[in-house]
């Protein structure tokens, strides 16, 4: 059985969504739930599903190798970082390489980088007159949302769309394609 472990600082509707895809399975499980935000909806679902959720220490992440030993004790395949808003430390990179993927709302590398994340990127794509926009996940490295693409998905963005309008459209497309990669890649 494979383990994933999510990381999420929200409402958790990725996490979520991928809990749901595996709840079956024989192959992978979701089997903890790493969070930075004290109050986030993802620990309310990790309660919910019986999914173990640590809330993670900042200067214990960035400074020390606690969460790295954390996770390699869980046996941890892949981390999916599922709306996490923190830069991955470099020695988390390094301990878990190519085992880290992220989704990104945006068609990468437009609208990435620090700041980047929810109604901005959503905000930036409107004021830049785009056509269209979607999602990257991609492979997680040392610096934010410069990881190889894995997958990009797009949608039509329309003179009449809203940021929010926007938002719905690339969430559809969260909720349609993170699970099938996230199986994909540890099924390969």
């Amino acid at each position: 059985m494979k383990n994933i472990v999510i990381f999420a600082s929200g409402a958790g509707s990725n996490a979520q969504k991928i809990i749901d895809h595996f709840r079956n399975s024989d192959k992978a499980k979701v089997s903890l739930i790493i969070c930075n935000k004290p109050g986030a909806g993802v620990l309310d679902i990790a309660q919910r599903e019986g999914i173990p959720a640590v809330l993670i220490e900042k200067e214990k992440f960035f400074h020390t190798d606690t969460y790295v030993e954390l996770l390699k004790a869980q046996h941890t395949d892949l981390i999916v970082l599922a709306g996490f808003l923190w830069k991955v430390p470099a020695n988390l990179v390094a301990a878990f390489p190519n085992q880290i993927i992220n989704i990104h709302p945006a068609l990468l590398p437009k609208f990435g980088g620090k700041g980047m994340y929810g109604h901005f990127v959503h905000e930036a794509v409107i004021a830049a007159g785009e056509t269209e926009s979607g999602i990257t996940i991609h492979y997680v490295n040392e610096k934010y949302d410069d990881g190889e693409s894995i997958l990009q998905e797009r949608c039509a963005i329309t003179a009449e769309d809203t940021p929010e309008t926007v938002a719905r459209k690339v969430q559809a497309l969260e909720h349609q394609w993170f699970p099938v990669i996230v199986e994909r890649i540890l099924l390969k």
